[in-house]
């Protein structure tokens, strides 16, 4: 090895100032929290949203239509979460090729608003019953509206944009009159009634709940055994005497009872008790009717010391029985008989394989109950439900004896009503056994308080009566010919008005509509399959009323008014003066008009706000009046090309997504979207549910005041949202480095291309191997990229582009190409076609980029292209497949394996301090395959290397050869580079191949230098 000595003329001349080194104002460090309020400024002033619509007008539409948020406080990290996601769905839409509109929305009815008015209300010891409903009602909209203000610069500011100057609102006047038009349409087509149901009550809140907004949560509950003697019908003696028993956590519902449900397929025996402690409840001689797989759990429970099997018991004994009822001796108020009925619901899992069956207080115990309306009617059962509780969590007197008794005080707490029901058992010689049990027990999601299941009036939507005209004013998914001539169905399923119910209606549209991910569509196919009614009455006063009139119809029931002459009216006054119309004094004489005298009665219930919610496809997607950025839609359910996607979290199936699809369905005969995506919940770095008394929770105004919006954004593209996020310090951390490394990349390539100029452009064809290997891994990357968008797999894009960015370009392509970027004369075509690949990539990587980084990538794209630019009115970069070489792939990736062996090599000499560079090594790199040596000669290698000299030898090397593991008969020596360093770009050549007019740099250099000089004499520059 030749030694190193300095040219003489080293330092006398500053040759950086010829060097096409980067030169950008794009920063290193983004600043994002002070520079993304000012891209937001520019996006509003230029008028981005519009220039998007100029920009794609005449092109398919995709909507997403906005899940409507409670206006009601600030936003949390879940909010962002969702938006950032569904602004990743529109930007790569729309770059995609689509109309990609969003108009967000506030979801502004409901308790969430009107507790919090009425906690004002405590707080100031006002009541809220002598306010005037309407100005309560004012009271409710002004709340609504500040938090819609708030909410509305806090989505801004996460980057996502939409429609943000003409939002929907359920509680702007045109909405609400078209919610009251929608829910008058399930009124003319007979699908909406007043019928009697247990539902889940808030007693705290004083309404009924839908399941979506129920929590379940522990809760401590008394449990009690008890029996029910059999008072005929028995076939045999030892029966007669005996008593069924059974087992609840409910101790209150026992005045409620009215049968008792058992099950065919579970095995039963009657025992006796043969020894127990004195004074005991269950005392010797006393018979039980048991399942035989829990006997012996009750009989422990009952402190049962001793007892025998007397024999099995055939379920079709129990057909003729009857019981009485435990509290028969505490009020000749339950004198009455207790029939025995089969249920699917009964298991021998837990309790006595008997379920206590009050059909005022559960679901299944109403649905058992009217299933065997007739057959209590044959045995001369009365099949009327009563109202053991009230409102106010009172027992009434449908409860005998327990009158004004308490189950759950207004302060969510227990009231005394167990205590009462079992003294009164006891007295009656009736309870078996007592305990507590911890279990899972309904709470609201707002007050946190347990709820009760009670038979109140309440209205319904039916989901199994046939439907057998179409609602006025509402287009069914198929012409009216295939309804004609009794025809059922059609090629397309079933049809609104054909007969078809709800519940039909309603499965063949989860069925053809894209669930994401799949799993989606099971779940809420089978929360549909099995729902009961939907109970959309509320007894509050914010909201949309239940725009109906009735009056009592001979033999019980009501009528309602079925007159389009009245809706409309009703209609016209909410589209001018809201739904504060309804409750305005005069009001119903006001609507009925010549009908006042015929003793209609107003319906004062307001809807569940989850049809509000439920509706807004029909005043945001059908009403160009006020949204004319959608007008035009046609769905490709109708033959068009358009689509409309739903996208919230996955508690949203038995929300958002069920009331939209019900109300949609039985108004239209189809769901009101194309696609559905959904999400996961976000939770702690250790998975836990955020809560602010654990302290665990993430701010996303916290997150943008420190790091960025954008920051935020990476996390979302990053996670899979499919399933449960996690976000935490140590996470944003992780994120943070990943958008460093990625913003780096890009401010590297604007830097670089500050000396591109659109002459530089080459074909492909033209270029070296190493830039078509690049063109070549944009060529595979573009569908992936595409394809990723197109799934909505933002996961994807980003584990794709930071793989490319680090491992293709910072630490291969970019690193081999610096020296040839910066150094190399302006003419050389190695130059030339190295810019161009980078022009190429950049356009590429921001594009692809965009709709998840929309800051950085918009402040890369104008800090090139000029301020007036934006990246997001372009389309999603496309590469030529042309550029496709997987023959030269193949090559490379060889190359590139040795190359790897090359700079571990080095890495260790850097390591113990033998050179400091690169560019002083010159090694020996031996590869025993001759193929593998003749394709890595092919190539200058120690360019891709970057070294100052290279040797390729045969063979497997000496024993202390550097080795790589996985990259087999390869074998490196490190070297040192000969001769002197050149003065300009630091490589290492012998002083013999100077340019006389240049010792100092080596002849490529040199010719730089004259092609330099001659720019400079004739007034251009580097």
């Amino acid at each position: 090895m030749t030694d190193v000595v300095s040219s003489p003329e080293a330092d006398s001349f500053d040759y950086s100032q010829t060097l096409f080194l980067p030169q950008t104002a794009f920063p290193m460090r983004g600043g994002l929290p002070q520079k993304e309020p000012e891209i937001l400024a520019r996006w509003q002033k230029g008028n981005l949203y519009k220039r998007l619509r100029e920009t794609s007008a005449g092109r398919p539409k995709f909507v997403l239509h906005d899940g409507p948020p409670y206006a009601n406080g600030n936003i949390h990290i879940g909010h962002a979460l969702n938006k950032i996601l569904k602004d990743m769905v529109t930007r790569s839409q729309q770059m995609l090729g689509f109309d990609s509109n969003y108009v967000p929305g506030w979801d502004c009815h409901g308790l969430p608003i009107e507790w919090k008015i009425e906690e004002q209300y405590r707080a100031k010891g006002k009541n809220k019953d002598e306010v005037p409903l309407v100005e309560f009602r004012q009271e409710c909209r002004a709340f609504a509206e500040h938090w819609v203000g708030v909410q509305r610069e806090e989505f801004k500011r996460l980057g996502v944009e939409g429609d943000w100057g003409h939002p929907y609102l359920t509680m702007a006047y045109p909405a609400e009159a078209q919610i009251a038009r929608e829910i008058m349409k399930f009124a003319m087509s007979d699908q909406l009634y007043r019928g009697s149901k247990p539902v889940m009550w808030s007693v705290v809140e004083k309404t009924s709940l839908a399941e979506a907004e129920i929590e379940y949560e522990d809760h401590t509950s008394d449990t009690v055994w008890v029996k029910f003697p059999i008072l005929e019908g028995a076939r045999r003696d030892e029966l007669a005497k005996a008593a069924i028993v059974i087992w609840t956590t409910t101790p209150w519902t026992i005045p409620g009872n009215r049968a008792i449900a058992f099950s065919s397929r579970v095995a039963y025996g009657l025992y006796r008790v043969t020894a127990a402690p004195e004074n005991n409840w269950a005392k010797v001689g006393d018979t039980f009717v048991l399942a035989d797989k829990l006997a012996a759990e009750v009989f422990k429970a009952a402190k049962v010391e001793a007892f025998e099997r007397l024999g099995g018991i055939d379920t079709g004994e129990f057909a003729t029985l009857t019981v009485a009822h435990p509290l028969a001796g505490f009020d000749p108020g339950y004198g009455f008989k207790v029939p025995l009925l089969d249920g699917d619901h009964v298991t021998d899992e837990a309790g006595t394989g008997f379920v206590h069956t009050a059909p005022s207080h559960g679901r299944e115990d109403f649905d058992v109950w009217m299933a065997n309306t007739r057959l209590l009617q044959d045995k001369g059962i009365a099949t009327h439900i009563p109202y053991p509780v009230d409102g106010d969590s009172f027992y009434t007197a449908d409860a005998p004896g327990f009158e004004g008794k308490c189950v759950i005080t207004e302060k969510g707490e227990k009231g005394d009503a167990n205590d009462a029901v079992i003294k009164a058992l006891v007295a009656d010689g009736n309870l078996v056994a007592r305990g507590r049990l911890k279990h899972q027990y309904p709470h609201s999601w707002r007050s946190k308080k347990p709820v009760i299941f009670r038979n109140t009036p309440q209205w319904f939507i039916a989901m199994d009566t046939p439907i057998n005209e179409v609602p006025p004013g509402s287009v069914p998914a198929a012409s009216p010919a295939h309804i004609a001539d009794g025809a059922l169905r059609n090629d397309r399923g079933p049809v609104l008005g054909d007969g078809s119910s709800l519940r039909e209606l309603a499965l063949h549209a989860i069925s053809v509509t894209e669930w994401v991910p799949a799993a989606g569509e099971n779940r809420i196919t089978g929360m549909i399959a099995n729902r009961p009614d939907w109970v959309v009455s509320r007894q509050r006063a914010w909201g949309v009323p239940i725009s109906v009139f009735v009056r009592d119809k001979q033999g019980g029931g009501v009528e309602i008014l079925k007159d389009e002459a009245v809706n409309e009216a009703i209609a016209r006054a909410f589209e001018v003066e809201g739904a504060d119309a309804w409750y305005k004094d005069g009001a119903a004489e006001r609507f009925l008009g010549a009908r006042a005298s015929e003793g209609w009665v107003k319906v004062n219930d307001i809807l569940d706000v989850w049809f509000d919610s439920g509706s807004t496809h029909a005043f945001t997607l059908e009403d160009p009046r006020h949204f004319p950025g959608l007008a035009g839609i046609v769905r490709k359910a109708d033959g068009g090309q358009d689509t409309v996607m739903y996208l919230e979290g996955s508690d949203q199936h038995r929300g958002w997504f069920h009331s939209s699809l019900l109300e949609s369905c039985g108004t239209r005969g189809r769901a009101p979207y194309d696609v559905v995506l959904t999400h996961g919940f976000t939770l702690d770095e250790q998975g836990k549910k955020m809560s602010k008394s654990l302290g665990n929770t993430v701010a996303p105004q916290d997150v943008i005041r420190r790091s960025g919006a954008d920051i935020l954004r990476l996390w979302v593209a990053t996670s899979d949202y499919a399933d449960d996020q996690r976000i935490g310090p140590e996470i944003l951390k992780t994120v943070e480095d990943s958008y460093r490394k990625l913003r780096n990349t890009i401010r590297w390539m604007l830097g670089t291309l500050a000396h591109y100029e659109a002459s530089d452009d080459m074909p492909a064809a033209e270029m070296p191997e190493l830039e078509r290997l690049m063109l070549h891994r944009l060529a595979e990357l573009g569908p992936q990229i595409h394809a990723a968008y197109e799934g909505y797999d933002y996961k994807r894009v980003i584990a794709l582009l930071a793989t490319f960015m680090t491992s293709d370009l910072s630490a291969f392509y970019f690193d081999v190409r610096k020296d040839a970027l910066y150094c190399d004369p302006r003419s050389s075509l190695r130059r030339r076609a190295a810019l161009s690949v980078v022009n190429r990539l950049f356009t590429s990587l921001a594009t692809w980029l965009a709709p998840v980084l929309c800051f950085t990538m918009e402040e890369a794209w104008t800090s090139r292209f000029g301020e007036e630019a934006s990246v997001h009115l372009e389309p999603l970069a496309a590469a030529d497949p042309a550029w496709l070489d997987p023959e030269l792939a193949k090559k490379w990736e060889v190359i590139r394996d040795v190359r790897r062996v090359v700079t571990g090599a080095l890495e260790q000499e850097r390591a113990a301090k033998r050179i400091g560079s690169s560019l002083e090594a010159a090694p020996t790199v031996y590869i025993a395959d001759n193929a593998t040596r003749s394709l890595v000669g092919s190539v200058d290698f120690d360019d891709v290397c970057i070294v100052s000299g290279l040797t390729l030898a045969a063979g497997n090397g000496p024993v202390e050869a550097f080795r790589l593991d996985g990259v087999q008969g390869v074998a490196v020596v490190p070297g040192k580079a000969s001769g002197v360093k050149c003065a300009r770009s630091w490589r290492y050549f012998d002083p013999k191949t100077a340019d006389p007019a240049f010792p100092d740099i080596t002849p490529r250099d040199a010719a730089a230098m004259k092609e330099w000089q001659a720019q400079a004499g004739s007034g251009s520059g580097a």
